[in-house]
């Protein structure tokens, strides 16, 4: 127990720091606060669905859905993103429903339910490319900008903007703690380990994949809008696609998608990785970017597959030999 009492208090220290970090950071900092804060969300929301085998590789078409349906509708109808952001959550859940319910009845699991999310991803990268002529297609689009407004979401201020961000992360960190506490997760273990006989013993398999679904879904595009609103910049392939769902799989990975705070520290992992490398390399060597990501994908896979916070809260609870007995002199 104290090994895992201080591993606790090892990461909400630094979570603790990370609240008030407005208050002493540059904004080049905070500029990467508030996008771990946007990006843990995110992350947190794929591993609701991932640490109980649901594995997503297309949560890009709800991250894009999240991202582009306020700012439509703010362009060319005046909807506040206020009310924006819930109808695109709604539309993604929607989305996500049409898609799992009939796998999910049809017991579509394992390598082809993820085939199924990765199409789901591409798909709906190539609507948004496509209907160009309302999404500004490959070339992406802007936020009809009004400067400083709370009723537009746009804020130049990124301490305000942060306030935010920690605001639907905290969101993020609810909702997983209501499904660690819930009888969801017992249900949804038992679906993991075999539907066959947790249907037997009266769970409703469908129901409740589909209710950590609905969760996942919107909260992903509740990331994707605040995103889009933070940037005031839509880009179909870094909203949407294989590319962004494979990113959100790799940094709940790295982090660990067993613990609560894993996704946040993945992000803070790969947010913290990517700025590094843009800084190291610069406009050199273009692809060694991706090309560290996959390496270190496979390295957690294989060496860490619980995640930075599950192998350094193994290390910390696995008991500890006791020191071997000094034999006796003959």
């Amino acid at each position: 127990m104290s090994g895992a009492r201080d591993l606790r208090l090892g990461l909400y220290l630094p979570l603790a720091a990370v609240v008030v970090a407005p208050f002493f950071l540059s904004d080049y900092f905070l500029h990467l606060a508030v996008q771990i804060a946007i990006w843990s969300l995110v992350y947190t929301a794929w591993a609701l669905m991932g640490r109980f085998r649901l594995t997503s590789l297309g949560h890009g078409a709800f991250l894009g859905v999240g991202a582009y349906v306020p700012t439509l509708l703010w362009n060319n109808y005046g909807v506040t993103p206020w009310l924006g952001i819930p109808i695109a959550m709604a539309l993604s859940v929607a989305l996500a429903l049409v898609v799992g319910y009939p796998s999910s009845r049809q017991k579509v699991v394992g390598h082809y339910f993820a085939l199924i999310t990765l199409a789901l991803g591409q798909v709906v990268l190539l609507v948004i490319v496509a209907a160009r002529d309302v999404t500004g297609g490959s070339l992406g689009m802007t936020p009809r900008t009004v400067g400083h407004s709370w009723y537009a979401l746009q804020l130049p201020n990124k301490a305000e903007f942060y306030v935010v961000a920690l605001a639907a992360w905290f969101v993020g960190l609810v909702a997983w703690r209501l499904v660690e506490r819930g009888m969801i997760r017992l249900a949804l273990e038992a679906v993991a380990e075999d539907e066959d006989a947790a249907e037997a013993a009266g769970v409703d398999v469908l129901r409740e994949k589909l209710k950590i679904t609905a969760l996942s879904t919107g909260l992903t595009a509740l990331g994707g809008a605040l995103y889009a609103q933070y940037l005031m910049y839509l880009s179909p392939d870094a909203m949407s696609g294989v590319g962004i769902s494979l990113e959100i799989v790799f940094a709940a990975i790295a982090g660990g998608m067993y613990n609560m705070l894993g996704p946040t520290v993945g992000a803070a992992f790969t947010i913290l990785l990517t700025e590094g490398l843009r800084v190291l390399f610069g406009t050199h060597f273009v692809g060694a970017a991706n090309t560290i990501y996959g390496a270190l994908l496979i390295m957690f896979i294989i060496f860490m597959p619980r995640g930075i916070v599950g192998t350094a809260e193994r290390l910390l609870t696995s008991p500890r030999r006791p020191p071997a007995a000094p034999q006796a002199a003959e």
